[in-house]
């Protein structure tokens, strides 16, 4: 079997949707939103964006900024548990996409 021909890896994601997280480079915290099992964008982003380098082949995830209107694309190994549990400020939030409860949150599905 050549190396091309091999299954990629698969990796349990070490962060849940609704979690707090801590960014470790860019010393910021957020919920996550989703996760992906591996890199999900495209080559030109990640040469521009992903300056460290993080690998492909590992969960990825989006991210709610604190403090913020922004949503981030981050890699597992630049994510830790955040110390601070308390709300996520992130005008997403207000809207109902998620409630808080007590040191995570939960998704609301609403019917249409």
């Amino acid at each position: 079997m050549h190396m091309t021909d091999r299954e990629p890896e698969s990796f349990i994601a070490l962060f849940e949707i609704g979690q707090i997280v801590y960014h470790k480079l860019f010393d910021y915290r957020g919920v996550v939103l989703d996760v992906d099992p591996n890199f999900q964008g495209d080559d030109a982003w990640y040469d521009t964006v992903a300056r460290s380098r993080p690998p492909k082949n590992r969960p990825w995830y989006h991210i709610l900024v604190d403090n913020s209107e922004s949503l981030t694309y981050v890699a597992e190994r630049n994510l830790e548990n955040s110390t601070d549990l308390q709300p996520i400020n992130h005008q997403l939030l207000e809207h109902g996409l998620m409630v808080y409860e007590g040191d995570r949150y939960k998704i609301i599905r609403r019917l249409n």
